[in-house]
């Protein structure tokens, strides 16, 4: 297992769900759930996870495709300073990254994506209650209906990149 880990923060439209997409996958080794900002005028909090994880396990255009796959990037909506879709980057090389990604697999989606590239500047937890929802409300409403369809998706599509059981 390498010593070099990487952090990333993506905005999505729930974080409860998200935080359980991201914490199946090996190679991350912690997802905090919470509201993240960028520069102004994207400065104020909008739900996300910042993702704490190891590229030689999990690249960072495979954290990205999944996030695009589990969450509404295409939709322009009007929720959307609250529930932005974006990948907040830690540095110019990440950024370029993000970018070129973007781009190489924005034509294999339905509509364009709304998904932005942002600089990440600052991480709020949520309340300890929402923290590990998924865990703590398992077969609940919320979960079956928003959280469980993400995550067959994860399993048909990204399988291969899940933590074993014994992980």
């Amino acid at each position: 297992m390498s010593a070099e880990v990487q952090k990333i923060g993506l905005g999505v439209g729930c974080h409860w769900c998200t935080e359980a997409v991201f914490a199946a996958l090996r190679g991350v080794l912690r997802v905090e759930q919470g509201f993240i900002a960028a520069d102004a005028p994207d400065d104020n909090l909008s739900e996300a996870v910042l993702l704490t994880f190891q590229p030689d396990e999990i690249s960072l255009e495979a954290l990205i495709e999944i996030h695009l796959r589990t969450h509404s990037s295409t939709s322009d909506h009007a929720m959307r300073r609250k529930y932005r879709s974006a990948v907040y980057v830690m540095d110019e090389v990440q950024a370029e990254a993000a970018r070129r990604f973007l781009v190489e697999v924005g034509p294999g989606f339905d509509a364009p994506l709304v998904t932005r590239i942002l600089p990440y500047r600052t991480f709020e937890a949520s309340d300890e209650r929402f923290q590990r929802y998924s865990e703590k409300n398992a077969g609940g409403p919320f979960c079956t209906a928003y959280i469980d369809p993400k995550l067959a998706l994860l399993r048909k599509e990204f399988g291969g990149l899940l933590r074993s059981a014994c992980e």
